[in-house]
């Protein structure tokens, strides 16, 4: 059989899963996303690789797909709740992140589609690591803020950006679980500023990474599974905003262990992933 056939079958099986089925576990996702503020996308990847049977690059890129939607919808809404004026005084803040973490969503997207396929899948399960150390932390823990002086915070700003612009788009995700913690720390910004300001930021990242991913053959799969893409960020978007409306029914010193604990069993499934 050849390399376009096995492709083509691949995409076929890839298709089979009901769009019940498709909409329902983007809805889950959704909803673990809104309990917690953020998108959902680090528990959507492994799904897409686990359940739904897609290769490690095509999951990324599908992901990827399916974030911008939710980031897209997710901003004027949260645009909408806090005043313009209040996040408009912080807009260095969002131009020092940009700085760096559009050059890093270049670079990341860049890797990805040059990596080995099984180097891919150890490299997305080692940062499912990261990101379920990096929720405890955020939640559980207290996020401080450094004292730098301006131009040592303007660096380090533009440095972390570019890290998150990396990993966001080897993943595929908004990166707002590194952004919010990386601009209560360095910028000493309210949480639900700091929230929105990293959709800002997410927004151009994810855009400069899906425009390199589209130059490489694997941005296919997208053309070919846009169906289910709108099916899943559908059920994304309707869970997130369900799981909004539950914020405070179900408390976060339970939630967030059992979502770091889910993320650390789908990093093991990720690096044992053929």
């Amino acid at each position: 059989m050849s390399e376009v056939s096995s492709v083509s079958a691949a995409i076929a099986i890839q298709r089979r899963p009901s769009p019940l089925i498709v909409f329902g576990s983007g809805a889950v996702i959704g909803v673990l996303g809104g309990l917690i503020g953020l998108g959902g996308a680090e528990f959507r990847l492994p799904l897409l690789i686990g359940l739904f049977g897609f290769a490690a690059l095509h999951a990324v890129i599908l992901n990827k797909a399916m974030s911008l939607v939710v980031v897209l919808t997710a901003l004027p809404a949260r645009l909408f709740a806090l005043p313009y004026s209040d996040i408009a005084a912080h807009w260095t803040v969002a131009a020092n992140l940009l700085a760096g973490s559009l050059l890093g969503a270049w670079l990341g997207a860049s890797w990805a589609t040059r990596m080995h396929s099984r180097t891919l899948y150890r490299v997305l399960a080692v940062l499912l690591v990261a990101i379920a150390a990096a929720l405890l932390t955020t939640h559980l823990g207290h996020v401080g803020h450094l004292e730098l002086p301006t131009l040592a915070r303007v660096v380090t700003a533009v440095i972390a950006g570019a890290g998150i612009g990396i990993v966001a788009a080897l993943m595929g995700v908004a990166g707002g679980e590194l952004l919010i913690p990386t601009i209560v720390l360095l910028f000493a910004v309210d949480i639900k500023i700091a929230g929105s300001l990293s959709l800002l930021v997410s927004l151009p990242t994810m855009l400069v990474a899906f425009a390199r991913y589209s130059r490489d053959n694997s941005f296919g799969v997208l053309r070919e599974n846009i169906r289910f893409v709108v099916i899943m960020a559908a059920g994304s978007i309707a869970g997130t905003i369900l799981g909004g409306l539950l914020l405070g029914v179900v408390p976060a010193a339970a939630l967030i262990p059992a979502l770091a604990a889910l993320l650390l069993l789908s990093s093991v499934k990720v690096w044992r992933h053929e």
